[in-house]
């Protein structure tokens, strides 16, 4: 059993792109679980900007939920900070991460994967990603780093 995180695309427009020709849809980070056969465990998400239900199906891909417009039953912030420490709660807090960001670290000491990691923030500097990554060692133990990374020509890369 592996956790991901990737990008999933909703029909909303952000607000400055309205105007635009061709426009741009709005990609929000998601997290999914892949078992050990490799395949995706279906579950829902909210868009963080129209707050539309998405089923995820695989990696980058989901379907939107035609006539939900909320639900009680998605995992929130609030819900995870009560299963981790207060130490990685002050820190996924401290650096405004994302839901996603949440759910692997949820994931990855629930399941107590230690030497994972997550990206907490990102940045890019002169065409690199400086990212600062969160690594778990144990159970009572973290490492936070700062990297720059080259990205390869599809903007992608992955941590070790």
């Amino acid at each position: 059993m592996q956790g991901v995180k990737h990008l999933l695309q909703c029909h909303c427009i952000l607000p400055q792109y309205k105007n635009r020709k061709n426009p741009v849809f709005h990609k929000f980070t998601a997290f999914s679980i892949i078992d050990d056969d490799d395949s995706v465990i279906a579950r829902f998400t909210q868009c963080n900007n129209c707050g539309v239900i998405h089923k995820i199906t695989d990696i980058c891909k989901s379907e939107i939920s035609r006539g939900v417009d909320e639900s009680n039953t998605i995992t929130t912030i609030h819900d995870l900070k009560r299963s981790l420490t207060p130490d990685l709660s002050s820190i996924l807090h401290a650096h405004d991460c994302d839901l996603a960001t949440w759910e692997h670290v949820s994931f990855i000491y629930e399941n107590k994967r230690w030497l994972e990691s997550t990206i907490l923030t990102r940045e890019t500097i002169e065409g690199s990603s400086q990212v600062k990554i969160l690594t778990i060692l144990d159970d009572k133990r973290i490492k936070i780093e700062s990297k720059i990374l080259n990205d390869n020509a599809t903007g992608e890369f992955k941590l070790k």
